[in-house]
């Protein structure tokens, strides 16, 4: 399996409902804005109702982009093959919050791969530089920003 069939191709990780209570709960701990952990203000905010933590919204993808990376390592090891060894990120930019994630919105998030490219310092290593973002039951894209992450892939 070649990495560049998967250049350019959005890859769905997976998607998930957010719902009053987690939003709640996690803005509580996280980032207690009025329109995050009161209904009632919410719903008399600029945002017009309860709305997730942008920060709650990234991490829900971070969760889906790791529970991806130990998909694709077990399935290689199902068929017998090494799998790619998956390394630290060295940062993200250009991170966007572009529409509200309400209660009761099931959000679908995505990761593309544009490069990865060979690092002379590590050999056997690569950099990958991606993009992702996250689009709600309406197809509204609401969470986007890039990455780079270190990746070994078998030989």
């Amino acid at each position: 399996m070649s990495i560049e069939q998967f250049i350019g191709v959005e890859h769905d990780l997976g998607t998930h409902r957010f719902t009053a209570g987690e939003i709640i709960d996690f803005a509580s701990k996280y980032d207690p804005q009025r329109f995050h952990v009161d209904p009632e203000a919410a719903r008399k905010s600029n945002f017009g109702g309860l709305c997730a933590s942008g920060w709650h919204t990234t991490a829900i993808w971070m969760r889906l982009n790791v529970e991806d990376m130990k998909r694709i390592i077990a399935e290689a090891l199902q068929r017998g093959e090494q799998p790619p060894q998956f390394g630290p990120s060295p940062g993200f930019e250009n991170l966007k919050w572009l529409k509200p994630v309400f209660a009761d919105d099931t959000i679908r998030f995505t990761r593309t791969l544009h490069e990865m490219r060979a690092l002379k310092s590590r050999p056997g290593w690569s950099m990958m530089q991606m993009s992702s973002a996250a689009y709600n039951q309406n197809g509204d894209k609401v969470l986007s920003f890039d990455s780079t992450a270190l990746v070994a892939l078998p030989a």
